[in-house]
């Protein structure tokens, strides 16, 4: 089973945008459903706080404490495909940096539940 980390918009979450930590993200992983390909455990969840500064270091910390890297890293749905989008960054270039930091491949969004 994949191992995953999903990251999530801590605005979205915080101002309870439908996204209460998140529970639609881990029933995607959880059935493979969405932009998973099979059932994954979801490793680590992070909320991405803004302006975005510290989400490696959280997932770094996320997998040191676990101890269990993830083989993949989603960008939630809220945070890949929000509208009014963030006003900090786009998700293509947090996936961007985050993949760069990590190594890990980032997939933005989990799932298509509204």
């Amino acid at each position: 089973m994949e191992k995953v980390a999903v990251v999530g918009c801590g605005s979205y979450m915080d101002q309870g945008y439908g996204c209460p930590g998140e529970w639609r993200c881990l029933k995607a992983a959880a059935l493979g459903e969405g932009n998973f390909d099979e059932p994954a455990a979801v490793v680590a969840f992070v909320k991405c706080e803004c302006p975005g500064r510290t989400v490696v270091p959280a997932l770094g910390m996320a997998a040191k404490l676990s101890e269990i890297k993830p083989d993949k890293i989603y960008l939630s749905s809220c945070l890949a495909n929000a509208k009014p989008g963030c006003p900090y960054t786009s998700a293509q270039d947090l996936a961007a940096l985050i993949q760069e930091k990590t190594g890990t491949q980032v997939v933005l969004g989990t799932h298509e539940y509204h």
